[in-house]
């Protein structure tokens, strides 16, 4: 799995942006939701935040971006259509993975019509991800690997090539490590220690990616 963007904004202290359309104000907070249990936890925490709004709208993608596996969305008391389901549109096609956003809308009296919303609502969202800092996701394995001590040079010089660093190791009558390593990098790290080793050295993955 390739890594990507993820939002570097957490539930403590989101990335906010406002618009005020038709005198309704739409106040947008966005955040990192490494899955949909973070997610749900960020929207209730809105929810509860901010009694007085009209609606919280919000929609999630947990996941890696477009990924659809791990996503949800709400219109919160707006007409069917109208608010959640447009936001998720434009999470999906963001570029940007494991988000979840709220737009809480307080209500200025004039009513804004099916196409109105849809557009309120996703000029929110899009306003959100213009000012949204991003950090890179980068989905780890982990390996064991077992080899002979004369080997044992040569896969220290390997290391930095695949971004590779040894999380444990046991330094008995050979050498068993644990590596964590980009995921990405797995198959042709695993060519390079049978090449270093002629075979001989044993790496199974314990587990990944997200290690």
């Amino acid at each position: 799995m390739a890594r990507y963007p993820v939002p570097a904004a957490l539930p403590e202290a989101p990335h906010q942006s406002e618009l005020i359309i038709r005198r309704s104000r739409f106040l947008t907070r966005s955040v990192h939701a490494p899955g949909p249990e973070a997610a749900r936890a960020f929207i209730e925490s809105i929810r509860r935040a901010n009694t007085d709004a009209t609606h919280n709208c919000w929609a999630f993608v947990a996941g890696a971006p477009g990924h659809t596996g791990q996503i949800g969305s709400s219109d919160d008391g707006e007409p069917h259509g109208t608010a959640g389901r447009p936001m998720l549109q434009i999470l999906l096609h963001s570029g940007v993975g494991e988000i979840a956003v709220v737009v809480t809308r307080w209500f200025g009296g004039v009513k804004l019509g099916t196409g109105g919303l849809v557009r309120a609502y996703q000029d929110s969202v899009r306003e959100n991800l213009a000012g949204l800092s991003t950090v890179e996701r980068v989905p780890l394995a982990l390996l064991e690997i077992c080899l002979e001590y004369a080997h044992l040079d040569g896969l220290h010089r390997l290391l930095p090539s695949f971004e590779a660093r040894i999380v444990q190791g046991d330094y008995q009558d050979t050498a068993s490590l644990h590596l964590s390593l980009p995921e990405e990098h797995c198959e042709a790290f695993d060519r390079a220690l049978a090449g270093l080793s002629n075979g001989a050295a044993l790496c199974q993955r314990l587990y990944g990616p997200n290690a």
